[in-house]
C-alpha cells in the first residue's frame, strides 16, 4: 500500500490524505445484521428498497430513479439527486451496496448537501461532498468538495468498477474528516479545514449522470 499526503499551501486550501490499494475484491450480496445501537453508533435510517414506490422519505429532483427488483435503480438523472429528506448529524456513517449495470461505472452519491439542489444547466456544482466510484467512463474515483471537476478533489485511478458486481460502500464523516471504504478497504480520506457543517449541510443523496447504476441496503448511523 502506498500513502500520499498533500499539505495546504495557503489558508482555506484542502489537506488530503490518500490511501491507495492495489486491488479491491467485490462481494456478492450477503445477509447482514446490525444492532440499533452500540457504544459509539445509533441507527438513524434504513432502506432496503423492497417495495413498489420510493415513498415520502425521498425527494426526487428529476426523472430517472425507480425501484427495480428490490433495489434502487438510477439512469439519466443528469445531476438531479435523489435526496433523503431526513436531516443527518455532522458525525455520521453511511453504508450501502452498489453496482453498475455497464462498463461505464459512475456510481455516485453526495453527503452534507442541502437536500434540495439539482443541476439547472449542464454545469453542476453540488452543495456537499461528492463521491464517484468509476467516474469519467470508469477511469477515476473521486471525493470532491462541491465541485467534482475542481482542482482540490481527490482523484485516484484504482479500483475499477466491474459491471454487475456488487460492492459494499462505507462513508464515515467526523467533523472535518471523511473516509471512503469499499468492501472494507480504504480508498481515500479527505480532511477539509473549512468543513461543511450544520443546517443546510445535513442531507444525503444518491446521484447519477447517465449510466445505469443500482443501490441497496442503505443503513445510516449517527456517531456518538
Amino acid at each position: 500500500m502506498r500513502a500520499f499526503t498533500l499539505h495546504p499551501s495557503q489558508p482555506g486550501s484542502l489537506c488530503i490524505a490518500l490511501a491507495l490499494l492495489g486491488s479491491i475484491v467485490a462481494c456478492d450480496e450477503q445477509p447482514r445484521t446490525y444492532s440499533t445501537s452500540t457504544n459509539s453508533t445509533r441507527v438513524l435510517f434504513t432502506d432496503d428498497f423492497d417495495r413498489g414506490k420510493l415513498g415520502d422519505d425521498w425527494r426526487t429532483t428529476g426523472v430517472g430513479s425507480d425501484l427495480v427488483q428490490g433495489s434502487l435503480r438510477l439512469e439519466g438523472l443528469h445531476n438531479h439527486p435523489l435526496w433523503l429528506r431526513r436531516e443527518l448529524p455532522d458525525d455520521v456513517r453511511i453504508e450501502f451496496d452498489a453496482w453498475a449495470e455497464g462498463e461505464e461505472g459512475d456510481i455516485k452519491v453526495e453527503l452534507a448537501g442541502d437536500g434540495e439542489s439539482y443541476a439547472r444547466s449542464a454545469s453542476y456544482t453540488a452543495t456537499g461532498y461528492v463521491f464517484v466510484f468509476g467516474g469519467w467512463n470508469n477511469t477515476l474515483n473521486i471525493i470532491a468538495r462541491r465541485n467534482e471537476h475542481g482542482e482540490d478533489r481527490v482523484a485516484v485511478s484504482e479500483p475499477k468498477v466491474v459491471p454487475d458486481q456488487r460492492y459494499h460502500i462505507r462513508i464515515t464523516r467526523r467533523g472535518a474528516e471523511l473516509r471512503w471504504e469499499i468492501d472494507g478497504q480504504t480508498v481515500a480520506e479527505f480532511v477539509d479545514p473549512d468543513p461543511l457543517l450544520g443546517a443546510g449541510q445535513n442531507h444525503f443523496a444518491f446521484n447519477n449522470w447517465e449510466a445505469p447504476t443500482r443501490f441497496d441496503n442503505l443503513v445510516i448511523y449517527a456517531l456518538d
